[in-house]
């Protein structure tokens, strides 16, 4: 990157601001039920402790849409970052104000404090430039480590940039390197993996990558409006009829390029989502009407897998189906398991494709697991990240 990294600083002594993503799931009882974004900050935070940086870290956490929710507070994560460092981290009750200037005032060097939720804020997703400076007014640096956030163009991400000398840390640099290795210098055949719901998210990225995949796999929900685009029948599954015009000029461009675009051949299908009762496998592409494709059928997982177990970069987004449900998630599984057994460097994007990966227990056997949805996505269309283009230059 041509971004400062956190490496570039000179952190003793100094007050240290520095955005994580702290965005992680809890139970009813306010329990962390995955606390994989806490420890993917672990080394950024050791480091600027390590070097006797005073550390103000900063997060948001679910949608509390610019109210205090207490069911949303970052307490949870204080207690669980604690238990993580090996010290105490103090837990401030908000993230501007003069209670917190004190509380800032007071850290020793290696001493680490953390702020309550910024979206308590609405100031915040606003990319309030008031309330920017009342962060950047904490500290004499800035450090930004949350990928999963760095598509927002927020207060906390690129608003503070514009007041205090600002600085990559080690995960953002990964999640950049990783990118970077497979859109500009795969290994080939690069294969695209393609699944999730919604055609009109992915058009954008579909299109960029028409010049860098040599085949594009395509599952998931999205697959049946490409299927109907093409003349196939879909029965009652998702479909997003009002790109179907655009689908097809998709598909003859990737005819033009020369880019394989793979399809599923059949489908786990039900009449009832809900009750998930009536499974059948279709014998060939058409679904019948009253039908609903859930998951990818066993001649599209053999075909899928083989296309990806000879790949050299498998870059993969999204589900291949209704995956949080061991009914439909053979097909998610499928595709995951025919990653590891491939010699490909692999980048799984954030989000349902990394649950679905932690779900099936393969997090160890991926290159890298992003830890960013929207970001990856985003930067796989080729457009900048508002949080890291506004880094300071090297």
């Amino acid at each position: 990157m041509d971004k400062k990294s956190v490496k570039d600083l000179d952190l003793q002594g100094k007050k240290v601001l520095m955005r994580a993503d702290f965005n992680v799931p809890l139970d009813s009882d306010k329990n962390i039920t995955d606390d994989s974004r806490i420890k993917a900050a672990l080394k950024t935070i050791n480091y600027i402790l390590e070097k006797k940086g005073k550390l103000i870290l900063i997060s948001h956490l679910g949608r509390p849409k610019g109210q205090p929710k207490e069911e949303l507070s970052l307490r949870p994560v204080a207690k669980r970052l604690s238990q993580l460092i090996g010290k105490p981290v103090k837990m401030v009750d908000d993230c501007i104000g003069q209670k917190v200037k004190d509380e800032v005032d007071g850290l020793e060097p290696g001493g680490v404090i953390l702020l309550e939720n910024l979206r308590f804020h609405p100031q915040e997703k606003a990319n309030d430039q008031s309330f920017a400076k009342d962060l950047a007014s904490l500290a004499d640096l800035y450090v930004n480590d949350a990928f999963g956030t760095a598509h927002r163009a927020h207060a906390s991400t690129e608003g503070v940039t514009h007041f205090l000398d600002s600085a990559a840390g080690f995960l953002i640099d990964k999640e950049i390197n990783y990118f970077q290795k497979v859109l500009t210098d795969p290994k080939p055949p690069f294969v695209f993996i393609l699944g999730g719901a919604k055609v009109s998210d992915k058009i954008p990225v579909i299109e960029n990558m028409l010049d860098k995949a040599n085949s594009i796999v395509i599952g998931g929900a999205m697959a049946y409006t490409f299927l109907k685009a093409k003349g196939q029948e879909v029965g009652s599954s998702l479909l997003e009829a009002d790109m179907l015009e655009l689908v097809q000029k998709t598909l003859a461009k990737a005819k033009e390029k020369g880019v394989d675009i793979l399809l599923p051949l059949d489908h786990i299908v039900t009449d009832d989502i809900k009750a998930g009762k009536n499974l059948k496998t279709t014998e060939g592409v058409d679904i019948e009407s009253g039908w609903i494709g859930v998951d990818i059928g066993p001649k599209t997982q053999k075909e899928f897998g083989e296309k990806i177990k000879t790949a050299g970069t498998i870059v993969w987004n999204g589900p291949m189906g209704i995956f949080e449900n061991d009914l439909f998630s053979q097909g998610t599984k499928s595709i995951a398991e025919a990653i590891t057994e491939s010699q490909a460097v692999s980048v799984i994007g954030g989000g349902d494709t990394a649950a679905a990966v932690k779900k099936f227990q393969l997090e160890e056997k991926m290159s890298h697991i992003s830890t960013g949805g929207g970001a990856s996505l985003q930067y796989l269309e080729g457009k900048e990240l508002p949080g890291i283009s506004a880094l300071s230059d090297k």
